[in-house]
């Protein structure tokens, strides 16, 4: 079944609910108890563990950072730290921890169990390290060491300057477990989490739900829900079932074609959030047409971009114009713009290249985080492309497939790859994927080969640098080249969405991409 034939059974279900008066507002979920449509089973829920928005959406809820997203923006604010300071050359951090804090299992919070949970993910002597693995430990790998100075204070050394840290800390990967039981689970941990957030887990009932009740001695207030119930629910066509028919109070990632559908059926408030969102395509610059950088300019003026993100995506996104997502207000270049549709200059990009009518494989995703329908986004960039004189051929594959071969690099003339990345700080994305350190060959995750040695520079001195104009202005100078150098097809920036029905209250999507719900509640029937 097609993506839009997907939808158009989608569109009859729904309409045939509404036709038989299904209602929105129903008995079977308590007024105290929020029911959230998942897109997936959770992985695991140790923060440590796992990448996926869809299991970070939990943790949120769960755990708590020494620092956190202000809500509404991406700007840092105290958690269960208090206050911080950054020593003058930048390598040393030292937190203050907030007093009478408790771990869900009634253990203390205090600096000996900040310590414990960063030595458990970079030190590979720990006692418990063999609870991993740990895929983002790099976020903290400029960490030489973590002191407990005393019950109340940590102290972060770091090797080097390192300017993201505080904007890591706020992510998943940077959520404070319990030591205890961490100890009590081992391997197991994920599966009986213990923080100190809003929320305490209660059960975890595979593929179908994930519950947690509300932690009534929350140090930033107590929930005013009882409980919130997570149902992985891997068909949005189910998902959008069980909305209508009040099976769910909030279902995320809501696809284009059922915003209509939704609001005709009444009773449902519909929400939009724009964040650090980048879906671009790779283009493998070491050899075959994409090594001539007209041919990678070509490209991004032949895609029609305008019309992706108003007719397959529906709105849903913004034209893309860089390599840092504009919801990083304080390090976006305003000044540039997005590459405009002009075919013509495509061609002539291509005479003047030799490279005409050249052929290019363009690798897809049937499915993944963040990808915006791949399948009908390829067909309509190979449609482009062919206007313009390029041989356009599709392979798609299964997502975890599909992530093996492009992480390993571009390997093919004239390859193409979809890609999409959803990052907590500027630094985190051009870091990973267009250093010339970040070659496949040496582990990072630059697919398309590209290497300018004067992009190297300014990432060095941005990630090192403690004056945050400064590094706005060095992350704008990597805009300004990268848009030039055209390593990638920049394409869109999502805008995150979620529909809820009217009876919940106090939600709100976050910049982040996170789903904080300590202060929801739900108005009674």
């Amino acid at each position: 079944m097609t993506w839009k034939n997907g939808w158009r059974a989608a569109c009859g279900t729904l309409l045939m609910l509404m036709a038989l008066g299904a209602s929105p507002a129903s008995a079977q979920v308590p007024d105290d108890v929020l029911v959230v449509g998942q897109i997936a089973e959770p992985k695991s829920l140790d923060p440590h563990a796992v990448t996926a928005t869809n299991d970070f959406r939990i943790l949120m809820n769960l755990y708590d950072g020494l620092v956190r997203v202000r809500s509404g923006t991406l700007e840092i604010e105290p958690a269960l730290a208090e206050t911080w300071e950054v020593s003058s050359d930048g390598k040393t951090y030292t937190f203050k921890l907030r007093q009478g804090v408790k771990f869900h299992d009634g253990a203390p919070f205090d600096a000996e169990a900040v310590k414990f949970n960063f030595d458990r993910m970079l030190d590979g002597k720990h006692p418990q390290h063999d609870t991993g693995p740990f895929p983002l430990a790099f976020f903290f790998s400029a960490i030489e060491r973590t002191e407990a100075a005393d019950p109340r204070t940590v102290v972060f050394h770091l090797k080097e300057p390192y300017a993201p840290l505080l904007s890591n800390l706020a992510y998943p990967t940077g959520l404070i477990v319990s030591p205890e039981a961490v100890r009590k689970g081992g391997k197991d941990y994920g599966r009986k989490p213990v923080g100190t957030g809003a929320y305490r887990f209660a059960e975890w009932q595979s593929n179908t739900k994930v519950v947690v009740e509300r932690n009534s001695d929350y140090w930033d207030g107590a929930p005013k829900l009882q409980a919130v119930i997570f149902r992985p629910l891997t068909d949005a066509n189910t998902r959008l079932t069980e909305l209508l028919a009040g099976g769910l109070d909030l279902m995320v990632e809501v696809p284009p074609d059922a915003v209509d559908l939704l609001g005709k059926a009444g009773g449902f408030k519909f929400h939009e959030q724009a964040g650090p969102h980048l879906w671009f395509l790779i283009l493998n610059t070491r050899e075959g047409p994409f090594k001539d950088v007209r041919v990678r300019q070509a490209v991004n003026y032949a895609i029609d971009k305008e019309a992706l993100v108003k007719g397959v995506l529906q709105g849903t996104a913004t034209v893309a114009d860089s390599i840092v997502p504009a919801a990083f207000e304080w390090a976006h270049d305003d000044t540039l713009q997005p590459y405009p549709h002009d075919p013509d200059r495509a061609r002539a990009l291509l005479r003047e290249a030799g490279a005409e009518g050249a052929e290019l494989k363009f690798l897809v995703a049937e499915g993944g985080s963040g990808m915006l329908a791949p399948v009908p986004m390829a067909t309509a960039i190979q449609a482009d492309l062919a206007k313009v004189g390029f041989k356009v051929t599709i392979q798609t594959y299964e997502w975890n497939t599909y992530l093996g071969l492009v992480n390993q690099g571009l390997v093919g003339k004239g390859d193409m790859a979809e890609m999409a990345w959803m990052t907590n700080d500027p630094d985190t994305l051009p870091f990973l994927t267009l250093r010339t350190d970040a070659l496949p060959e040496r582990g990072g995750f630059n697919s398309g080969y590209y290497s300018n040695p004067e992009v190297d520079k300014l990432l060095l001195q941005a990630r090192q640098s403690t004056d945050r104009d400064a590094r706005a202005e060095l992350y704008r100078q990597v805009q300004r080249i990268v848009r030039e150098d055209a390593p990638w097809a920049f394409v869109a920036n999502w805008k995150q969405n979620a529909v809820t029905t009217e009876r919940v209250q106090g939600f709100e999507l976050q910049p982040s991409f996170l789903l904080n719900l300590a202060h929801v509640s739900k108005a009674a029937q």
